[in-house]
């Protein structure tokens, strides 16, 4: 968007960083300790520029990022971090159009990440046990403007999932290898399979059960992301940084059982083909 309209969602960053995700409206006015705005200052100018407050300080006005959307989401769980959620839908090979379910809902950062990614005209299925967790993350993407693209499932995904024949399937549960015949059964064949899990325990229990329900092309992989202070007089990483998210297990619905699927079986540095 180039200019600010009613319903839209813009992106205060304050001089000292602090960010704001505000949905203008009409007549309102946006207060926060930086003073306040009015939303009609807003509406109708371009984006990239600096209001003043009634306190006479400036804040940027910028069209919000899903990065930015996924750090504002109210949350009550552990979120899939941004780092990973972008490195997952690659992977998964998310895109506009696409079928996707997703087991292990929570507060719906990954759910608002997918819904940006499969519109218009995709959808994303999202299961659940928990009333309670589906219900914040209808809320969340309400606010956004996203939950036209998914179809949310009060469902212990031990019963199966109602879709088949979808492209993509993730699983943010603790005991993921217990659900691998339903996946099998939902997925495309080929379709991508990726897991999150915390633990090396869970990977192990995991990539062992994998094979025996037909997946291969395994890889297990974790994210680390590492921010830098921008000072150009001395630039230097940050003092910290999040040493572990989680492990990202991917695989493949595969028909034949004679392709490699474990580590053994492959070398360690696949030689790169060239094709003229």
């Amino acid at each position: 968007m180039d200019e600010a309209r009613p319903d839209d969602l813009v992106l205060f960053v304050a001089k000292d960083y602090k960010r704001y995700i505000v949905q203008l409206e009409p007549g309102a006015q946006f207060h926060t300790h930086q003073g306040m705005i009015n939303h009609d200052d807003i509406i109708g100018q371009p984006l990239g520029r600096a209001v003043m407050s009634h306190l006479g300080t400036p804040l940027l006005v910028l069209e919000p990022s899903t990065h930015d959307l996924i750090r504002d989401i109210r949350r009550t769980s552990q979120i899939v971090f941004p780092q990973d959620a972008s490195y997952l839908m690659m992977k998964m090979n998310v895109y506009s159009g696409r079928r996707v379910i997703e087991a292990g809902t929570g507060s719906g950062a990954f759910t608002l990440a997918l819904a940006r990614q499969v519109m218009p005209a995709g959808r994303v299925y999202s299961y659940d046990m928990r009333e309670d967790m589906l219900r914040l993350a209808r809320r969340n993407l309400e606010k956004v403007g996203l939950l036209p693209y998914v179809e949310f499932k009060l469902r212990d995904i031990e019963e199966g999932f109602d879709e088949t024949s979808v492209d993509a399937l993730f699983l943010d549960v603790r005991t993921p290898w217990q659900f691998l015949a339903q996946v099998w059964a939902a997925l495309k064949g080929g379709g991508f399979f990726a897991a999150l899990v915390p633990t090396v325990n869970q990977v192990i229990d995991l990539i062992r059960h994998l094979p025996e329900h037909g997946f291969g092309y395994v890889e297990v992989e974790e994210t680390l992301l590492r921010s830098y202070k921008v000072v150009p007089a001395r630039l230097r990483p940050m003092d910290r940084m999040v040493a572990h998210t989680g492990y990202l297990i991917f695989a493949r619905k595969i028909e034949s059982s004679a392709f490699p699927v474990s580590e053994a079986e492959r070398p360690d540095e696949p030689e790169a083909c060239l094709v003229e």
